[in-house]
């Protein structure tokens, strides 16, 4: 059985991070806040269409907790088959692992975007600038090819797709002393948003 404590550490999550059904309930509030205030620091909005929540151990550890407890999973094979398709968005030293979702409201904008959009979770590109202006060096996103075979068609892409980045030493520092924006460079889609001190050393703080 898991502890509160097991959000803090480092690597992917085992079956003993994962608290059974009632001792989830006692402690899914207080997670369930810590998650609340971890991705108000970490939501970013990249355009009218588009937010990205950068991920870590404990909001990947969240979402195992809420998807056993919707689905009353009680076998370790079930909460393993869990980890098995969340584990993999954990971002390991040095990375940026997030969720990209296209929020479209009605059924008029899913038509007409999601068609318009096939490829974008390919367009998304990590700014790096600095202090004295000079310009930015850009780090392209890494797809999980996984999640991609099963949410993009050629004709339509879905509303949420999964991307990191790698940043080596440099880019790290540069990262974290900032200024660094994350922008989606798609044909019908070009928008950036900078990323804030606190967000930046939010992200920083899972290497």
């Amino acid at each position: 059985m898991a502890d509160s404590s097991a959000s803090a550490g480092r690597g992917p999550l085992a079956l003993s991070d994962i608290l059974d059904t009632r001792a989830y309930e006692r402690e899914r509030a207080a997670l369930r806040s810590e998650v609340t205030a971890l991705k108000r620091l970490r939501r970013v909005a990249v355009g009218p269409l588009v937010t990205v929540v950068f991920e870590n151990r404990t909001t990947m550890r969240f979402q195992v907790q809420e998807m056993a407890r919707a689905e009353r999973m009680s076998s370790d094979a079930q909460i393993q088959a869990e980890l098995d398709v969340y584990n993999p968005l954990i971002p390991g030293p040095g990375e940026l692992s997030l969720t990209m979702f296209i929020e479209l409201t009605s059924e008029g904008e899913l038509r007409e975007w999601l068609p318009k959009l096939v490829g974008v979770e390919r367009a998304v590109e990590l700014r790096l600038g600095d202090a004295a202006g000079r310009a930015a060096e850009t780090v392209p996103a890494v797809v999980d090819t996984h999640h991609e075979a099963q949410l993009t068609r050629e004709e339509v892409t879905a509303s949420v797709h999964y991307v990191r980045f790698a940043l080596d030493a440099r880019q790290q520092a540069r990262f974290v002393d900032g200024p660094a924006f994350l922008a989606l460079d798609h044909p019908a889609y070009r928008h950036e948003a900078a990323l804030s001190e606190a967000t930046r050393r939010s992200i920083a703080s899972d290497w």
